[in-house]
């Protein structure tokens, strides 16, 4: 069945989360990948899928859907073991179908494979059809095959040696979790755009996920990031690390971490999400201040921005928008009636909150532009004098290639009209973006630019060369 969005979002997709879980009492391994899972659902909302090894075989349960609606008690019985991996997913490369949706399991010459991957490889294309031209078959159009593939075929006597051989071939972003018989390993590419991090478990074993929110719901403890182009190998209670590739020279993490896709409470590169946005707000108000009654975030990734910007700017702070946060997907066909209410159905205007006020409105993101002007309509409607909507990023003006769904560049609002144009499209008074220079300091925390960060979405200087990079459903052409 084919889901039909309520509402046209305009944020960038999520990217996808993983998680890996190695224990040496085998308690619960499957309910701890899924309590993993739980927390970084922010990151993917399209499908869910748990892997679990015994130390002799491999289940997998993966299925379209919300964690906690595809791992049902009855889902997760069976999936007994010492170790375990576990993926949420938005896709970013190949549809959104049930052939795609990981993680992806093997028997190899090797004993069983389970990959899970976050990212996105921009060579792809050329690898997908260097495996067809050596007579191997593909079942889906997703990367995270061809990965999966490709290290089940290398040679080597150990994982971690097929999996150091192989790495050279990949061009991209990739923080992945692979599932042997007796070990989960973590591998982070070295440019390091996708976050991951690894902790201790509290009764024994080690855990490994996207953020570290997942880790600290796991109760982990002496959490450290998977460095760049480092492989991680987790096997009960022991913990081993090998260097496989030299960190790239220049590091490339996602700033849209920080701005958007991140949970407030996780660490990165020894920065809080939360801390940074307010920061973001902080900057913003510097920059772009303005004379008004009330600042109000979008819900809920603009909250701490929002909170910044009030307190360097003066301006009181409160809700003026209340976000239905159970809106998500449906399966049931809207009428044009409650379709043409868009933005109405996901925020409802507090009016006494806004009536006869001058408003700044704190957004994260502006990037197809279809949901600002819903909510300055429906911010005046609430009885509003004045609108002024102020980003806590730089206009986006190019397409992703390292796992996140923006669009290709003719989606994006910013790279076909000007600021000014935008504004009068949306119908502000007034619309402010947050320099890029501003946006690293915030990063920075001390009043320095951060260094080593991918901003390519906003300058368009990618950090690697995107060569043959293809868009999200370029290969669903011949499996269809």
């Amino acid at each position: 069945m084919t889901s039909i969005p309520l509402v046209a979002d305009d944020r960038p997709r999520e990217e996808c989360g993983v998680i890996g879980i190695s224990t040496p009492h085998g308690e619960g391994v499957a309910q701890l990948a899924f309590f993993g899972l739980f927390a970084l659902q922010h990151r993917g909302q399209e499908a869910a899928g748990i892997a679990v090894s015994d130390g002799q075989r491999a289940r997998v349960h993966k299925e379209p859907g919300l964690v906690a609606n595809v791992f049902t008690p009855e889902a997760l019985a069976p999936l007994t073991g010492y170790h375990a991996i576990g993926h949420n997913r938005y896709s970013t490369t190949g549809s959104s179908t049930d052939r795609n949706i990981q993680p992806f399991l093997v028997e190899t010459m090797h004993g069983p494979l389970a990959l899970a991957h976050n990212g996105n490889l921009v060579n792809a294309p050329g690898l997908r059809e260097e495996l067809l031209s050596r007579g191997f078959g593909l079942t889906a159009t997703s990367d995270t095959e061809v990965m999966t593939l490709m290290l089940a075929a290398s040679g080597g006597r150990t994982w971690e040696e097929r999996i150091e051989r192989t790495l050279p071939a990949w061009k991209g972003a990739y923080s992945l979790v692979l599932l042997a018989t007796d070990r989960v390993i973590a591998v982070r590419d070295p440019w390091g755009f996708r976050p991951l991090s690894t902790g201790r478990l509290p009764h024994g074993g080690h855990a490994v996920a996207s953020e570290t929110c997942a880790l600290a719901t796991l109760g982990c403890i002496d959490i450290t990031e998977v460095a760049p182009g480092e492989i991680v190998t987790l096997q009960g209670a022991e913990i081993h690390r090998r260097q496989a590739l030299a960190p790239a020279a220049t590091a490339a993490r996602c700033t849209f971490e920080f701005v958007y896709f991140s949970r407030p409470d996780s660490n990165w590169n020894d920065r809080n999400v939360h801390h940074v946005r307010q920061r973001l707000g902080a900057e913003l108000a510097t920059e772009t201040g303005i004379d008004a009654d009330v600042v109000i975030p979008v819900p809920d990734s603009s909250i701490p921005a929002a909170i910044g910007y009030a307190r360097v700017s003066g301006i009181a702070y409160n809700d003026g928008l209340i976000k239905n946060r159970y809106i998500g997907r449906t399966f049931i066909e809207p009428t044009q009636d409650i379709r043409e209410r868009g933005v109405a159905l996901k925020f409802n205007a507090l009016r006494e909150n806004l009536a006869g006020k001058r408003v700044i409105v704190i957004d994260d993101s502006l990037v197809r532009g279809t949901t600002a002007g819903p909510l300055v309509k429906l911010i005046r409607d609430a009885g509003a004098t004045e609108v002024h909507m102020r980003i806590t990023c730089p206009p986006i003006t190019h397409a992703c290639h390292f796992g996140v769904d923006m669009g290709h560049d003719g989606d994006l609002i910013a790279a076909r009209l000007s600021i000014d144009e935008i504004r009068e499209r949306i119908s502000a008074d007034s619309l402010a973006f947050l320099s890029l220079d501003g946006m690293m300091r915030a990063i920075g925390g001390e009043g320095e630019q951060a260094p080593g960060y991918c901003n390519a979405c906003f300058t368009g200087r990618y950090p690697i060369e995107i060569g043959d990079a293809q868009p999200k459903l370029a290969f669903e052409g011949v499996l269809a």
